[in-house]
C-alpha cells in the first residue's frame, strides 16, 4: 500500500466507519474476503486500498489491503478492478419480472450492477405491502425489492377512475389504506399525476396522504403532473410538487427529472435553480434520472387527452369513436404529438403486430394511408402499444445529471433499452465518454445517495454492518449492449455481484441463485 492510501485508511478508521479496535479480524468467521481491489465505499471520492470482509449476509470488516494476516473460507482477488456498493435503482417496473417463474432472477439489473429495485412508482402498484412482500419472497427474487405504495392504486380502490376529486369519506379511507402500507414497510407515498387517475386528483388530496407517509418518515415521489406543456407546463407542475412537499412537511423525490418536448427544452436552468432556492428555504428535494433522450411510455398515455380515459376502457375507446367528440379529440391529439417532436419522434417498441415494432407513428400512418392522429386512434384500439417518445435535449439531460441531489433510475420498461442498460449506459457515455460525472460520483450516485433518499438504512455503502450487495467490475469493460434496435441485451462487464453476502454471478455467470429480500 502507498503512503497516501495508508493515511486515507487511518483517517477513516479512526472516524468509526471501518472495524473498530476492539474486533479482532483472527476471530471473525469470514465466508468471503475481497482482496486488493479499488473499493469506493459509496462516500468516498478516490478508490482506497481495502479488503472486505464478509460474514454472513453482513459486511463483517474492512481492513488494509495486503494484511496477510486475515483468513477466510474463499477469497476473490480484485486486482485492477473497481469494488462497490450495489447499486439501488429508485424507480422500476419490474414486479412482473419478480412474480414470474422464469425472469425473477432480475437478471437485465443485476448485469448492470443493480442489487436492489424499487416499485410502486408513478402511483401505481400494490396497496397490499404485506402480502406483496410474502408472495415476492416466497417466489425467489434475484434483487432486493422495496416498494412505495401508489396514490392512483389506492385512489382507484376506493373511488375508481372517475374523474372527479375525493370526498373527504373517500380521503380517509385513502389514508387508512396509505397508513397499513407504510405500517407495513413501504417507502413512501408515489404519484402519477399526468396519469389516469392521479391526475384526476387536486393538490389538496395530494397534501392529505402525504402528511400520513411524512408521519412514518416516509417520502414523496413523483411523476410530475406536467413534464412539458400538456397541462400545467412544467415548471408549475414543479411548483406543485414543492408545495405539497412544504405543506406535507415530507421529503420530495422528483421521478425521472426531464424536460420533455420542443416546447420546455431549456427549462432545466430555471427548474433546477426553482429546486435549490426551495432547498435553502429547508426543503428536502432530490430527484433520480435515466440516462437517454427518449422516454418509454404507453401510446395512449403518450398522446390522447386525460378525460378521455377516464371511468373504464369500455367507456375510452366509446368516446375516442363518438362522431360529436371527433373534432375536439383530432386537435388536442394532433396537439400532443406536436409537443412530444412529431409523429416521427414516437416509435412503436412493442405491439402484438410485430411488423409495427421500429416504425415509428409518421412511418405507420404512411403504411396505412391514413394522418398520424388516426392511426394513433386505431392503434390504441388494437391493443396496447409502448413507444419511445425522443424528446428531451442533451443539454437539459446533462444539466439534470451533474446536480449531486440527481441519481440514477430506469423507469425500465418493455421496449425501452433502459430496463437492460440505464446504470452501464451512463457510465459508458457520461464517466468514460464525456465526463459529466467522476467514477466517484457514480458510484456515489447510483448507490448511497439513494439509500440515503430513500430511508433504507443498512444498503447502500461499505460500511461495516450493513448488507453485502458488493459489485466488482472492471473499469474498461463494464458497457450498455442494449439499444433501441435491440433493447433486451444484457450488459456486460460487471464480474461479480453479492447479493445478502450471496454470489449470484461469478466471472460473468450468473449462479442460478434468487438471494433477494424484501427491503423496508
Amino acid at each position: 500500500m502507498n503512503s497516501k492510501s495508508k493515511y486515507l485508511y487511518i483517517g477513516i478508521f479512526l472516524s468509526g466507519l471501518l472495524l473498530s479496535e476492539s474486533v479482532n479480524a483472527d476471530k471473525l468467521n469470514i465466508d468471503t474476503l475481497l482482496i486488493n481491489g479499488q473499493v469506493y465505499t459509496g462516500t468516498s471520492d478516490q478508490p482506497q486500498a481495502l479488503d472486505i470482509a464478509i460474514c454472513g449476509s453482513e459486511i463483517c470488516g474492512l481492513f488494509p489491503s495486503q494484511n496477510n494476516q486475515i483468513t477466510a473460507k474463499n477469497i476473490i482477488d480484485a486486482t485492477g478492478k473497481i469494488v462497490s456498493p450495489g447499486f439501488i435503482d429508485p424507480h422500476t417496473h419490474t414486479l412482473a419480472e419478480l412474480y414470474s417463474k422464469d425472469k425473477n432472477h432480475n437478471l437485465n439489473y443485476l448485469t448492470q450492477g443493480v442489487t436492489t429495485v424499487v416499485n410502486g412508482n408513478d402511483g401505481e402498484g400494490p396497496v397490499d405491502i404485506v402480502n406483496t412482500a410474502k408472495k415476492l419472497e416466497a417466489n425467489g427474487i434475484g434483487t432486493n425489492v422495496a416498494l412505495l405504495v401508489g396514490h392512483g392504486s389506492i385512489r382507484e380502490q376506493v373511488m375508481g377512475r372517475t374523474q372527479r376529486f375525493a370526498s373527504k369519506a373517500e380521503l380517509n379511507e385513502m389514508s387508512t389504506l396509505l397508513s397499513t402500507a407504510m405500517q407495513a414497510g413501504a417507502l413512501g407515498l408515489s404519484t402519477g399525476l399526468y396519469y389516469v387517475p392521479g391526475s384526476f386528483a387536486n393538490t389538496e388530496e395530494v397534501v392529505t396522504l402525504a402528511k400520513v407517509a411524512s408521519k412514518y418518515n416516509g417520502i414523496y415521489d413523483t411523476h410530475l403532473r406536467d413534464e412539458s406543456t400538456f397541462n400545467i407546463g412544467f415548471i408549475a407542475a414543479l411548483e406543485e410538487a414543492i408545495n405539497i412537499a412544504k405543506m406535507a412537511d415530507i421529503h420530495l423525490h422528483l421521478a425521472h427529472i426531464k424536460a420533455l418536448g420542443v416546447d420546455v427544452w431549456g427549462q432545466s436552468k430555471m427548474a433546477i435553480e426553482k429546486i435549490e432556492t426551495a432547498q435553502a428555504k429547508g426543503v428536502s428535494i432530490s430527484a433520480d434520472q435515466y440516462p437517454w433522450l427518449a422516454s418509454g411510455t404507453k401510446l395512449h398515455s403518450a398522446v390522447m387527452p386525460k378525460w378521455v380515459m377516464a371511468d373504464s376502457q369500455h367507456a375510452f375507446f366509446e368516446r375516442l369513436n363518438d362522431k360529436s367528440l371527433a373534432q375536439q379529440l383530432y386537435s388536442e391529439i394532433k396537439e400532443n404529438i406536436r409537443r412530444r417532436g412529431g409523429p416521427e419522434s414516437l416509435l412503436i417498441t412493442a405491439f402484438k403486430d410485430t411488423e409495427l415494432v421500429g416504425l415509428n407513428l409518421a412511418q405507420i400512418a404512411h403504411k396505412r394511408a391514413i394522418d398520424p392522429v388516426s392511426a394513433s386512434i386505431q392503434l390504441v384500439q388494437e391493443g396496447e402499444v409502448r413507444v419511445a417518445s425522443f424528446n428531451m435535449s442533451e443539454a437539459d439531460v446533462e444539466n439534470f445529471m451533474r446536480q449531486p441531489w440527481v441519481v440514477t433510475s430506469s423507469d425500465g420498461t418493455n421496449g425501452h433499452p433502459r430496463k437492460y442498460a440505464s446504470f452501464a449506459q451512463k457510465y459508458q457515455k457520461y464517466v468514460q465518454e464525456k465526463s459529466i460525472l467522476t467514477l466517484a460520483q457514480f458510484i456515489n450516485q447510483s448507490s448511497s445517495k439513494t439509500a440515503d433518499i430513500l430511508n433504507i438504512k443498512d444498503r447502500g455503502k461499505l460500511q461495516e454492518g450493513f448488507k453485502a450487495d458488493i459489485i466488482i467490475f472492471e473499469a474498461s469493460k463494464f458497457k450498455a449492449n442494449a439499444n433501441f434496435a435491440t433493447w433486451n441485451k444484457y450488459s456486460s462487464g460487471i464480474d461479480y455481484v453479492f447479493v445478502n453476502g450471496e454470489l449470484v454471478i461469478s466471472e460473468s455467470n450468473y449462479l442460478n441463485k434468487l438471494a433477494g429480500k424484501f427491503v423496508r
